[in-house]
């Protein structure tokens, strides 16, 4: 992501600049597109094209590729606008957050707040008229869900957040193949569902790394409330069934014997390493041995490799 900052602070100090205050013109664009989260969005985008490709059973519409990606961009960064506006407060706490630019000042909670409306509206309208109304109101789904019942209901009060939360990060998956077919498939629920259960195993390493961040705060993810050997035994559990899920594609008709293999390589390494963090969880091993990092790295490569192999396998089919 990309972080700006005036001047040199101690973590959690928010700085708000005086009125008329200097906040250079090119910081001040790096901080609007660092209240998108690019990085996040970099993500969705690698299960929306994919997607497209696995609907399209070969090379969608060039065109449309390019409109929903820019769809996609423009209400994936509103809901994080809206995010941040939203939390504005606990990341000024948060190490990890300390940067952003509503806590550095150079932008301010009521730009944030209509910059991040106007990407929602704008989006909306945008898939609308240049992809579909059925992306449309997927995609206004998922940016209301992202902000009303993660960000505002969920978040603050219950450890499993991040796995209801996560819906609205499964979305992209159903607006890439609605871009194509104007309607939903029994692929597509498919490869929402290997994404639900993605999320969690996928951000749990990263909340056991900076748990103690969470805590100050009060925001009650499970590693803050759960010790790392019950944290690294519901990651087993929710990387099983997202293994098993993503294998369902074959039988039923959608993909073949590529993906399948690259399924089971990429689902099989990602086993190995869920196992091995909880026999050192297990083990009482803390610290940096924990190697709780190791997975969450692996969990972008893994997705990123899954559905590559979903925009591929129509060609080798």
């Amino acid at each position: 992501m990309c972080v700006t900052a005036v001047e040199s602070r101690p973590a959690g100090v928010a700085l708000t600049p005086s009125p008329g205050g200097h906040r250079p013109f090119g910081a001040r664009v790096k901080a609007f597109v660092a209240l998108t989260k690019p990085r996040i969005i970099e993500l969705l985008l690698i299960t929306t094209v994919p997607v497209m490709f696995l609907a399209a059973q070969g090379v969608p519409d060039l065109w449309l590729v390019l409109t929903t990606t820019i769809g996609g961009y423009l209400s994936a960064g509103g809901a994080n606008a809206l995010n941040m506006y939203i939390d504005r407060d606990i990341d000024a706490l948060m190490d990890r957050t300390s940067q952003r630019p509503l806590v550095t000042g150079m932008v301010s909670p009521r730009e944030c707040l209509a910059f991040g409306i106007t990407l929602a509206v704008v989006s909306t309208v945008w898939f609308g008229l240049l992809v579909n109304w059925l992306s449309a109101a997927l995609s206004l789904g998922a940016l209301l869900f992202y902000v009303v019942v993660y960000t505002m209901l969920l978040k603050r009060r219950t450890a499993q957040n991040i796995v209801w939360g996560g819906i609205a990060g499964c979305m992209p998956v159903l607006i890439g193949w609605s871009a194509v077919t104007n309607s939903m498939s029994w692929a597509a629920v498919i490869l929402f569902a290997v994404i639900f259960f993605w999320t969690p195993p996928h951000y749990w390493p990263l909340s056991m790394k900076v748990k103690d961040d969470y805590a100050r705060v009060g925001v009650p993810m499970l590693p803050v409330l759960a010790s790392n050997r019950v944290v690294a035994r519901q990651i087993v559990l929710y990387s099983w069934v997202m293994v098993a899920v993503s294998l369902l594609l074959t039988p039923l008709g959608y993909t073949g014997w590529f993906y399948t293999a690259v399924a089971l390589l990429t689902g099989g390494f990602w086993l190995w390493e869920a196992h091995a963090l909880l026999s050192r969880a297990k083990a009482g091993v803390t610290g940096a041995k924990l190697k709780e990092m190791r997975l969450f790295h692996w969990s972008i490569t893994y997705v990123s490799l899954l559905f590559v192999a979903v925009a591929v396998d129509p060609f080798l089919r």
